[in-house]
């Protein structure tokens, strides 16, 4: 009994040994497959775009022949594109953050409710872009409303809002419960412990919930390809159409002409390096402000 019940021991440590090999493969194996297809979409950027970026097409906008291959540039796209990143983002802040808040202070105890919030947000954020574009331009032509800089605005907003929510309320998920314990048994109201203690807590998921968010609406093109129009101008005032870098990469790659498709690439090659900043500086302002904050 004392030899099978080893042999049952044994074979046991060399499976659970065999299934740990096993699945930390599928895991390499993993990464470095999603490392090697991101490489080779820049890559494939690089080597088309390179050779077509200039500092006249960052620096100007479109001339009169720019889209048969001639003069000029995408400024328009560049400065429409930050406009847009930056109104829909700061928009999906001031609205995400206080609700990720009240979920995770105020809603603490009803699990239920939070649960259900948090599977209708994931519903949200699982939703193509093209029906949020599609739904704004709905809601325009109801009301009225041209396309503009102010409706690309809001309808990215309303694309990013869940992503916003969403990863915010994971950052103040990790704020440890003894904390929030402490901080009542101290006598602090709901709203200090929100404001005061787990905002401060959550600095490093609210600086990569903002980055994330504004690398999704800067590189979106369905939602913004009915709601903001595309012109040639750099905008002034929010009613008016902006032109954006994911629409000017479409536009420039549905061209016949070789030189225009070139700078599609040129384009695409931009937009790449801003969202690769963007993410460099999430991980690097992360690990910063993660030296601050209270751990257990």
């Amino acid at each position: 009994m004392k030899k099978d019940s080893n042999k049952k021991t044994s074979f046991k440590k060399q499976r659970l040994k065999y299934e740990e090999y096993f699945f930390r493969g599928v895991m390499l194996l993993s990464s470095c497959l999603i490392a090697f297809i991101l490489g080779l979409i820049i890559y494939s950027i690089l080597v088309k775009g390179v050779p077509s970026l200039s500092w006249e097409m960052i620096t100007q906008t479109p001339k009169g022949g720019f889209y048969f291959g001639k003069e000029g540039g995408i400024l328009n796209a560049i400065i429409g594109s930050i406009y847009l990143a930056f109104g829909a983002t700061f928009i999906a802040f001031i609205i995400g953050l206080p609700i990720s808040l009240y979920m995770n202070v105020w809603l603490s105890h009803k699990e239920k409710w939070v649960n259900m919030l948090r599977f209708i947000l994931d519903l949200l954020w699982g939703i193509p872009s093209i029906v949020y574009g599609a739904f704004g331009f709905t809601i325009m032509i109801l009301l009225g409303i041209k396309a503009s800089l102010l409706a690309g605005i809001i309808v990215t907003a309303l694309l990013i809002l869940p992503i916003m929510i969403r990863a915010i309320d994971e950052g103040l998920k990790t704020v440890p419960k003894g904390l929030k314990e402490s901080s009542y048994s101290l006598g602090s109201t709901k709203s200090e412990l929100a404001f005061k203690i787990m905002l401060r807590q959550c600095i490093p998921g609210i600086v990569t919930a903002v980055l994330l968010s504004f690398g999704r609406a800067i590189g979106d093109a369905a939602a913004v390809l009915f709601t903001t129009g595309f012109t040639d101008n750099i905008p002034t005032a929010l009613n008016q159409p902006t032109a954006t870098l994911p629409l000017a990469i479409f536009f420039q790659l549905s061209s016949p002409i070789p030189e225009v498709k070139e700078r599609a690439y040129a384009a695409a090659v931009i937009l790449t390096s801003i969202i690769l900043i963007i993410s460099v500086l999430s991980r690097v302002l992360t690990q910063k402000y993660n030296k601050h904050t209270i751990k257990f």
